[in-house]
């Protein structure tokens, strides 16, 4: 009985502290407090992050993560660059790379490109330390498998939830 009574007060301390936010508080005698609100007159309060939400990234696959971790892509285009930089975003979008897409605007933009670079071509792909000029999806493919990218998309976890659309107003 004793078991199942504290097994019980247990569970409801949890779903309770993961239902709302917790905090550890301090008192003027050093004596701790855990509480759903800073205790009053307290200096030492801490907000305890409990049930947090993923992190940008942490939905992807293991391998997605440590590729992305060990060689980040970057596709450089530039503003009206049309059907040739939709064709390179089409490959890493139905590879499920997640890719940084820097659009080079400025003359400053183009400078760093070119220095990074070594040549100023559009579109422009960095696998980590490699650049690739031109849209060329064999070879891409072959820097992002090295790379160890998934080949197509992989999802463990389900996608989170979208928001719900906005009420429209009655005609």
């Amino acid at each position: 009985m004793m078991k199942r009574y504290f097994l019980l007060v247990g569970l409801l301390i949890v779903t309770n502290a993961q239902a709302g936010e917790l905090y550890r508080s301090v008192d003027s005698s050093g004596k701790v407090h855990y509480s759903d609100r800073p205790l009053q007159g307290s200096e030492d309060v801490e907000e305890l992050k409990l049930g947090k939400e993923p992190q940008p990234g942490e939905e992807l696959p293991y391998e997605t993560q440590r590729a992305m971790q060990n060689f980040p892509v970057t596709l450089y285009t530039f503003p009206d660059c049309g059907a040739l930089c939709e064709q390179a975003r089409d490959l890493l979008v139905k590879r499920g790379v997640p890719f940084t897409d820097k659009s080079l605007v400025t003359q400053e933009d183009m400078n760093a490109f070119r220095k990074d670079s070594g040549d100023n071509q559009l579109p422009a792909l960095s696998i980590g330390k490699t650049w690739l000029k031109g849209v060329q999806a064999e070879q891409w493919n072959k820097e992002l498998d090295f790379a160890g990218y998934p080949k197509s998309v992989l999802t463990y976890r389900p996608p989170r939830p979208a928001a719900p659309p906005a009420a429209q107003p009655a005609q």
